[in-house]
């Protein structure tokens, strides 16, 4: 099976059924009402990238011929010498924006007081924020850089890597996202352990925090390699200096401040991406002459299915599609802490939907579009067909730009990196206070003193990235460095948790020798890359001649992910069945089929997901204590007026949702409350009584007359 559209489709398409099949038998899809509306959205996500990618694969275009190079450009080609891109105005941009996300960063995170704030930013926030965060903190500039390079040297194909999410939506919006944020898990090894034990949560914690802290040096080490080639700065000074401003607000506010930082940057990376496009068909005379001057075979969705180790289908399927996409969605800690900051499950799935459909393929357009656009004026004439690949797109966007639009590029630049590592920074506070510090070292530690360890991690992390710059330095290109990583330390943790979560009769022991022999494979496969071969789909693998410690990573860097897997499963089926089974009452709440019972320990009292009601009340002072809290949430209590409560048709033990009603607000002044036993006096039937704290967190000064929205959930 060499054709790889069907080879993606037919393994992709597996697992994507296998996540109906799961939210068919929970009764989240179905043939009737809601469960009809969400199957027809699910089909209506694989028929679009399927219908896109087959008319990229198949379709006959029309093709211009190649011209010679005309002249023009010779002063961007030349930049050397010390001398820099761009003008004064360019850069006087680039340090605005720098001040701008500080000031964002640090006005955001006023009066975090708590860690619940700190990580989840008090768990509020609308669908739209958290997707266009999302975006933001996926598309690193890491990205920008090494799809451009790709987009250059391969086309269309370049954008793979984010049309291959489709595969995990079922599983991820049905199966995993409601137990995540049902069950309050602060972080991915907290599940490890309330599934299994302290073992496999130390080995979890491990495995995750290499990942993240990796994660880190390489986006430092993007950075530094960008300003390197912009300014002539030495890779890890530019790398130190953006670690120092990441770090100073995600220090001040934690993870509203990355949320709100976010929002902003995404809507800078969309735009200016979108600028660089638009200047580049522009300038060749209409998008009808940009297509035609891409070549045809850089229009292929799938550029070669394994003859080009640099850039197989099979390999970036892999590398990307199944566990680099499934480390990012099910177990990356900034991502996870960001799917519970939502207000609630449904208004988390929607961004997730939103995240994979819809931004996440317009975030691939612009994140290649230097290349496929420096690409077509090649073709057309304008620059000159020997330009090296990892200098598109700095050659193409100064080319194209204005001074001032330049300027506009180097800030989204420095926007999608800080937005990646401001994210990976608070995910490794997170796996820090509360899997190292509190777990082992101070478990009744206060919230004062983990929000201090928290902040002192976050530097900490910060300054290990940057060390890490000069082994990422090893590699060839952004594109092999990020790939070889990944596809070297996600396969324990993918598969460790798709079978904890998905397969009921997975046990501990299975877990920790998934985890544990899993890293032990991936080692041994860099040692001695000759035993992924079997697993290699026929893509040539041949040791590099310089034989440097990391020699051994450079090969088979992309099928290395299948071989991972493969092992990884093969230890998890094996030693489950040579283990007993797990106790039915221990994996309530944290497998699939145990929803209920995930959402009855949050708000403590039955519940449903299906059905919302909202009114609106106004809000009323009843104590000045702190107010009582009920669940695993440790959500507040509220008192209802008999008017508003017959509105919402909730009883004691209701979980409702309180906000501003100024929905551009997207949760900033809301709150999760339970409904208790107390009635307000009839003189107050419309009124919704909160304790001091839980009101001055919704209600501000200049809307004390205001009333607020109330939505029953569950």
């Amino acid at each position: 099976m060499k054709d790889p559209l069907v080879y993606s489709y037919v393994i992709g398409g597996v697992i994507f059924v296998t996540g109906l099949l799961y939210a068919q038998r929970q009764g989240f899809i179905g043939l009737h009402g809601r469960g009809l509306v969400r199957l027809l959205v699910c089909l209506g996500v694989i028929g679009f990238f399927f219908g896109l990618q087959a008319y990229l694969q198949y379709a006959p275009m029309k093709v211009a011929p190649a011209m010679p190079y005309n002249g023009g450009a010779d002063e961007v080609l030349n930049v050397q010498g010390g001398k820099t891109r761009g003008t004064p105005l360019d850069y006087g941009i680039m340090i605005g924006y720098f001040v701008i996300i500080l000031i964002i960063g640090t006005w955001f995170g006023r009066k975090k007081t708590t860690t619940k704030e700190f990580f989840f930013g008090g768990q509020r926030f609308s669908w739209w924020l958290i997707a266009c965060s999302l975006v933001a903190t996926t598309v690193g500039s890491y990205s920008f850089v090494k799809y451009s390079n790709m987009g250059y040297a391969y086309g269309l194909s370049s954008s793979q890597t984010y049309f291959n999410d489709w595969i995990w939506f079922p599983l991820l919006a049905f199966g995993w996202l409601p137990i995540l944020y049902f069950s309050r898990v602060t972080t991915v090894p907290e599940y490890f352990e309330r599934r299994f034990d302290a073992k496999v949560r130390f080995g979890a914690t491990f495995c995750i925090l290499v990942y993240l802290v990796g994660y880190v040096g390489v986006n430092l080490f993007t950075m530094g390699k960008v300003l390197n080639a912009l300014l002539g700065w030495s890779i890890p000074g530019s790398a130190l200096l953006i670690a120092v401003i990441s770090t100073t607000y995600v220090t001040a506010g934690g993870q509203t401040s990355v949320i709100m930082t976010d929002l902003f940057q995404g809507v800078m990376l969309l735009v200016t991406g979108g600028v660089i496009l638009f200047l580049g068909i522009d300038y060749v005379g209409g998008f009808g002459v940009f297509w035609e001057n891409l070549p045809r075979d850089h229009r292929l969705a799938f550029a070669n299915f394994n003859e080009d180790p640099k850039f197989p289908s099979v390999g970036i399927f892999w590398q990307d599609g199944i566990a680099n996409s499934a480390m990012l969605y099910f177990l990356n800690q900034g991502i996870i802490m960001r799917f519970l900051a939502a207000r609630s499950l449904r208004e988390s799935r929607k961004a997730a939907l939103v995240t994979v459909v819809g931004l996440m393929t317009v975030a691939a357009v612009v994140v290649a579009a230097g290349g496929w656009v420096a690409a077509a004026l090649v073709n057309h004439g304008d620059l000159p067909a020997d330009m090296k690949s990892d200098q598109a797109f700095y050659i193409a966007t100064d080319f194209l730009a204005r001074p001032g639009i330049f300027g506009l590029v180097l800030a989204a630049l420095t926007a999608a990196l800080m937005s990646t590592v401001d994210t990976l920074i608070t995910a490794v506070a997170a796996l820090t206070v509360n899997d190292v510090y509190k777990r082992h070292l101070r478990p009744q530690a206060t919230d004062q003193q983990m929000l201090k360890v928290a902040r002192i991690s976050s530097v900490s992390v910060a300054l290990i990235g940057v060390a890490l710059v000069p082994v990422f330095m090893n590699f060839n290109s952004i594109y092999e460095a990020h790939g070889a990583f990944t596809a070297s330390v996600t396969p324990p943790l993918v598969v460790t948790l798709l079978l904890s979560v998905f397969w009921r009769r997975f046990t501990a022991k299975a877990a920790l020798f998934t985890l544990t022999g899993g890293l032990l494979a991936m080692v041994l496969s860099i040692l001695y890359p000759q035993i992924i071969a079997p697993f290699a789909h026929g893509v040539p693998g041949k040791l590099p001649d310089d034989g440097g410690f990391l020699s051994g990573m450079k090969v088979y860097k992309y099928m290395r992910a299948c071989y991972g897997i493969s092992v990884c499963a093969a230890i998890g089926v094996i030693v489950t069945f040579l283990t007993k089974p797990e106790s039915a009452e221990r994996q309530k709440g944290l497998v699939w089929g145990t929803v209920s019972d995930a959402l009855r320990r949050y708000k403590g009292s039955p519940g449903s997901e299906h059905g919302r009601v909202r009114t609106h009340g106004q809000p009323l002072v009843v104590s000045e204590e702190p107010s009582e809290t009920r669940g695993e949430g440790q959500l507040p209590v509220v008192a209802l007026g008999r008017s508003v409560s017959e509105r919402l048709g909730v009883s004691p033990g209701d979980l409702l949702y309180v906000s501003d009603s100024r929905w551009w607000l997207g949760g900033l002044r809301s709150a999760h409350v339970v409904v208790g036993d107390a009635i307000l006096a009839d003189e107050d039937r419309g009124s919704i009584g909160l304790h001091s704290d839980v009101y001055e967190s919704i209600v501000t000064k200049h809307r004390k007359r205001h009333t607020v929205l109330i939505e029953k959930l569950y």
